[in-house]
């Protein structure tokens, strides 16, 4: 736990570095983060920097960069975070959209598995959390609604999309569309005769 933890302190200090963003005096130099075998977190920590200035140079927004990947703006987003898996169809489209990125950071992006993981810490930023509040607001009558429209089951976070956008309110106030859009996956029965790896007994 601790080591993801790292990992997602570097990429989030990362993202902070980054002015176009978010505004803090730092430097990656100071991140304190620990190596293991799957993922480097330093690594992970200044290739996101990277991608971020990459973007900032192509003037892209998220929609702008998902059009030209043929993807979420999400997914695009995720992209860039170090929080998706780049496949090879979409690699070329990612370098034409952002040309100042290297080709060794877009071979890093199609073979280095990423580290999904959470870490409270997130929860401490505002936006985050209040999205996390709506969630845990609504969750139960979320809940029974898939369960009367659906069965007993839930929604995959796998088979997946995301996409934020945005809307006006009656009073031309902005207000924020997510859509979560999730294969349902039905509990299943779990009988014997289906079971095709059965424990041993001594």
């Amino acid at each position: 736990m601790m080591m993801c933890r790292s990992f997602l302190c570097a990429k989030r200090a990362c993202s902070f570095f980054h002015q176009n963003e978010f505004s803090y005096a730092g430097k990656i130099g100071t991140v304190t983060s620990r190596g293991y075998a799957s993922i480097n977190a330093t690594d992970q920590a200044e290739r996101t920097k990277r991608l971020l200035d990459a973007k900032a140079k192509a003037g892209l927004t998220y929609d702008a960069l998902a059009s030209k990947l043929g993807v979420t703006n999400t997914y695009a987003a995720q992209l860039i975070l170090g929080q998706a898996k780049l496949s090879p169809d979409i690699a070329e489209k990612l370098q034409d959209a952002l040309p100042t990125l290297s080709q060794q950071d877009v071979h890093d992006m199609q073979t280095v598995f990423p580290m999904r993981s959470f870490d409270s810490e997130l929860l401490k930023e505002p936006n985050i959390y209040r999205t996390y509040e709506a969630i845990t607001h609504y969750g139960e009558a979320i809940k029974s609604i898939i369960n009367e429209q659906c069965g007993d089951g839930i929604m995959s976070a796998i088979d997946f999309y995301c996409d934020v956008g945005t809307t006006s309110g009656k009073n031309g106030e902005k207000r924020v569309v997510i859509t979560f859009n999730g294969k349902f996956l039905p509990h299943i029965v779990q009988k014997d005769e289906d079971n095709t790896a059965k424990s041993p007994r001594d």
